[in-house]
């Protein structure tokens, strides 16, 4: 019976408090309409949570201490070695050659014989046509029958003279009618000269322009057009601001993208003249034409080595950035302790050239120094980090 009474005591002190913690809920607070009691309540909750904010900070801070890579970001890094570092400025061109040339005639008249036809191969002083000379040989023909008895009078009238016969006037007269009549043939024999076409150098009849039997003239009439693949060159305007790294017996590497076709090749020669409309000066690219592929006016993409260093550090230029007072950085591993863990080093830098997405750094890092990759642009200076290697 004791038993009986404990426990009913029991109950009704757990209902009791039951009953006061129900009733000193926010809900009952709220209900109550009471000012001094919704102030009672904001106090007690307020105090509750700074209890709680303070004990989560004693948490985190031996978290950190146990623990202080588990929250780290993960990152990559490489090891930045010396290597050898070639530049190129890449610009356009086309090709060209110097024996490429359109034929004109040197004599007006009719068109008599065309000896070649496109595509023949010609050797230079070939004939290649022949115009009609209007009567020149005959004239010619004349002028040799009074060129020979002008020789045969000047040579009776020297033997006289040598033997004191004769007069000096007679002499002279005689050997200034010859040499006259000797310089008017040669004369008429260049004019009908030119009534022959004959190939500057050698090379291909690439067009035969004029047909044969159509009247031409001099300088207005284009024959044909005569070119030579042997001798092929690509010239190109490069701006003056290259003007001490480019020069003659540079490296340069050509591209045909048309041909699909790749060439190694050196400037052969480098122009001493600045154009002062775009401030660029001339350069002369060789190209090796041995199947005959490459024509002129052929467009290429030229590689020229403008600078080369031989022990360079070179870094992606992907990872660099950049603060306010515009000075470049990166991050490095630092107080490394294990083979994955360590802290982020902001890293200031002086980068050179880049090719692509390669640069060159003059100044910050020294050889075998670890740098940070994929991360890079996530990190903060001191903050720790854990290492993955990438496979």
């Amino acid at each position: 019976m004791k038993k009986i009474y404990i426990l009913l005591a029991t109950v009704l002190i757990l209902t009791s408090c039951g009953g006061e913690k129900k009733k000193n809920s926010v809900e009952n607070v709220l209900e109550s309409k009471n000012i001094e009691l919704l102030r009672n309540k904001r106090t007690e909750i307020v105090a509750k949570q700074q209890e709680i904010a303070d004990q989560l900070k004693l948490i985190d801070a031996e978290i950190s201490k146990l623990d202080t890579v588990k929250h780290a970001p993960l990152i990559t890094t490489i090891k930045v070695n010396t290597e050898e570092f070639v530049h190129y400025l890449e610009i356009q061109g086309n090709v060209t050659t110097k024996n490429l040339i359109t034929i004109y005639p040197e004599y007006n008249g009719i068109l008599t014989q065309v000896f070649v036809k496109e595509g023949q191969k010609v050797n230079k002083g070939q004939i290649l046509a022949k115009i009609d000379d209007g009567g020149l040989s005959q004239q010619l023909a004349q002028l040799k029958i009074q060129e020979d008895l002008a020789k045969t009078t000047f040579d009776r009238q020297k033997r006289l003279w040598e033997q004191n016969i004769g007069s000096e006037m007679q002499y002279l007269q005689a050997k200034s009618n010859y040499e006259t009549q000797a310089e008017a043939v040669n004369q008429l024999k260049q004019q009908i000269g030119k009534t022959t076409v004959t190939a500057p150098f050698s090379g291909t009849i690439d067009d035969v322009i004029t047909e044969q039997g159509n009247v031409v003239s001099v300088g207005m009439s284009p024959l044909f057009r005569l070119v030579n693949l042997s001798d092929m060159y690509i010239e190109t305007d490069v701006p003056e601001s290259y003007l001490t790294d480019i020069k003659k017996g540079k490296s340069v590497i050509v591209d045909f993208p048309i041909l699909g076709k790749q060439i190694d090749t050196e400037i052969r020669q480098v122009g001493d003249f600045i154009n002062p409309a775009n401030r660029t000066f001339k350069v002369e690219v060789a190209i090796p034409n041995d199947d005959k592929s490459i024509k002129p006016n052929l467009t290429a993409k030229l590689k020229i080595n403008d600078y080369t260093s031989e022990k360079a550090l070179l870094i992606p230029q992907s990872i660099i950035s950049e603060n306010a007072q515009g000075e470049q950085f990166i991050y490095t591993v630092k107080d490394k302790q294990g083979e994955n863990e360590g802290k982020a080093k902001k890293t200031i830098i002086k980068t050179g050239r880049n090719q692509g997405d390669i640069v060159e750094v003059l100044e910050g890092i020294t050889d075998g120094e670890e740098i940070i990759m994929e991360g890079a642009r996530s990190v903060k200076d001191g903050q720790p980090v854990k290492i993955i290697e990438v496979k």
